[in-house]
């Protein structure tokens, strides 16, 4: 007899930030694909991009389904966007940040939403800087996504007060 493991579920938020109107449909597209559900958004300007919209829906799923749709956005001109998945038994939570200049860039998070650092990593960090603070620094900020932060920010500011749509992963 087999017993059925209870299935672990999470969630997270997809943030379009800014995107051309021209990609709207596609980007719904992928978000479905990776969702396997339909998905309705209410596409709003983006004030600190002229001809450009944002938009922004909560979704939940399987662990893993963050980094899915992060990848289903993941190359297309002149999209910003943000994906986060919370933490679940066994496994960290996410935030992939997205930004046409600098491509995407992965952090792990804690429950507060803090970008997270690895023991690992930092051993890296200590390694590679040689002794050097400034060294140090700088692959500390790219770890912790300081670039993708401070070219988005314009963006989160212009969506606050936008509302959410929860999406659930159907099977």
């Amino acid at each position: 007899m087999s017993v059925a493991m209870p299935r672990t579920v999470t969630r997270g938020v997809v943030y379009v930030h800014s995107t051309p109107k021209a990609l709207c449909p596609h980007v719904v597209w992928a978000v479905e694909n990776v969702l396997g559900t339909r998905v309705t958004v209410e596409w709003t300007p983006q004030p600190a991009a002229p001809a450009f919209v944002r938009t922004e829906l909560s979704w939940s799923g399987e662990p893993g389904t963050g980094a899915r749709i992060a990848s289903s956005l993941r190359g297309w001109e002149n999209l910003r966007y943000e994906v986060t998945e919370e933490p679940s038994p066994g496994t960290d939570g996410s935030r992939w940040s997205h930004t046409p200049r600098l491509g995407i860039h992965h952090t792990w998070t804690s429950a507060s939403g803090d970008a997270v650092i690895n023991e690992d990593r930092l051993r890296e960090v200590v390694v590679l800087a040689q002794g050097s603070p400034d060294a140090m620094q700088e692959m500390i900020e790219e770890l912790l996504g300081t670039e993708w932060d401070s070219e988005l920010e314009p963006f989160r500011y212009a969506g606050e007060g936008a509302s959410v749509r929860w999406l659930h992963k159907v099977g």
